[in-house]
């Protein structure tokens, strides 16, 4: 069973959103987290990562306007987004690992994705 998204919708730009990821019974705790995204008829790239004991990265063309953090007593990871663009507009994945893997796309497991459309 892949990891569960929510939280998408379709806002103006300059808005926010935030997206959730959980999965039941499956700890969040030990693995190496990450949010990607996907743009129809383009390829997947990294949005943020978040390692297990916290520490985070940042894809250049988000970075201080997303915020990637997890809650492990929720087993939940979450991305809030602010001052949200029109280049925003993707499908939202988040990932997990046993390993560090950055941005690339070799994680183990998938969320199903959920939709940000931002219009101008």
């Amino acid at each position: 069973v892949p990891l569960v998204e929510s939280g998408g919708g379709s806002v103006q730009a300059g808005g926010s959103l935030n997206l959730s990821c959980t999965k039941s019974g499956f700890t969040l705790r030990p693995y190496f987290m990450a949010w990607f995204r996907q743009p129809q008829g383009g390829e997947r790239e990294g949005v943020a990562t978040i390692d297990p004991d916290g520490a985070t990265t940042y894809a250049d063309s988000v970075k201080g306007r997303f915020i990637i953090s997890k809650d492990n007593t929720k087993n939940s990871l979450y991305l809030h987004m602010t001052s949200l663009k029109p280049e925003d507009t993707a499908a939202y994945y988040c990932a997990a690992s046993q390993y560090r893997r950055g941005f690339q796309s070799t994680y183990a497991t998938w969320g199903q994705g959920t939709q940000v459309t931002v219009s101008s």
